[in-house]
């Protein structure tokens, strides 16, 4: 069982048909073919179904593609924690963040770090948190900004942050009739959101917008109230565009936490130093977390 064939049966899992994953790959169809007919024999079982003129993944198939992406994830891994500490300035660093953090606090942490470590190779995943921890969790990606991580995962430092409800200058909304604008599917404040309904028992209309940007302007617009991050909208406060809206338990403290697997790369370690010290991160500075101190400032 190969690299190439499982990057093979996970490009097919991702494009849907043979044909699509070879132009994917830049091979021919009968070798895609081939190697799914290999990979069945090893696993022994049967992987892939007909749908129409595509394949679907079958109930197994589902289950060897989670071990698939783990398993190319620990490789990429593997091979960058080799090269631990020859080069973590000029090594590759793969940040995820959940939508929220990576609008507010990405941008200005990416900049200064690239300032300081300009031949680091930087790529930036953004989604909701579902998402971006499934990825960590695949050894896709070597550090998230999100909130509080799952079961495998480790948060190295943490900065504070808090939820709180908005609407737009000049309203005095009711929250149990009030249109509350939620977040897609997958995001935690949207999931925070039904939390606070249910604890302050009302069941008020909803409108789902999907980004935090589309929520925070419609808000903003008077389209309704919202729970978001107080970092989202500390601009729109400031001008006056939103207030805040008093309720029962607000604000949520929801601190943003930088995690990471067990084992770090050396330049997620630089990443990590950088974005735990005021004099380079500044105000978006993070606080190292109390069961790791060993993360220093450097330079």
């Amino acid at each position: 069982m190969t690299p190439v064939r499982l990057r093979t049966f996970l490009a097919v899992v991702d494009s849907g048909s043979a044909r699509a994953a070879a132009q994917r790959l830049s091979v021919t169809e009968s070798a895609v073919s081939a190697s799914l007919a290999a990979l069945r024999r090893e696993v022994g079982v049967v992987l892939f179904e007909r749908d129409g003129r595509g394949l679907r993944l079958t109930e197994s198939g589902e289950v060897f593609a989670g071990y698939a992406r783990r398993i190319l994830g620990l490789i990429d891994e593997g091979v960058a924690a080799t090269r631990r500490g020859l080069a973590a300035e000029r090594g590759r660093l793969r940040i995820g963040a959940v939508t929220t953090a990576g609008e507010s606090l990405i941008p200005g942490l990416l900049a200064s770090f690239r300032q300081r470590y300009p031949a680091v190779e930087l790529t930036l995943d953004v989604g909701v948190r579902d998402r971006i921890f499934t990825l960590l969790a695949d050894h896709r990606l070597d550090v998230v900004i999100g909130g509080r991580p799952g079961p495998g995962m480790i948060t190295r430092a943490t900065r504070a942050n808090s939820l709180v409800v908005v609407a737009a200058a000049g309203l005095q909304p009711d929250l149990a009739t009030a249109t509350w604008l939620l977040r897609e599917a997958g995001s935690g404040t949207r999931e925070a959101t039904f939390a606070l309904h249910q604890s302050l028992q009302i069941q008020p209309p909803l409108l789902t917008l999907g980004s935090v940007g589309a929520v925070v302007s419609s808000a903003a617009l008077g389209l309704g109230v919202t729970l978001v991050s107080a970092d989202a909208v500390e601009q729109l406060l400031s001008s006056g565009a939103l207030q805040r809206v008093p309720a029962r338990g607000i604000p949520l403290r929801r601190p943003w936490h930088a995690v990471t697997s067990a084992a770090p790369t050396a330049t997620t370690e630089l990443f990590l130093a950088h974005l735990t010290d005021p004099r380079h991160a500044g105000r978006l500075a993070f606080r190292v977390a109390r069961a790791h101190p060993r993360l220093r400032p450097r330079g």
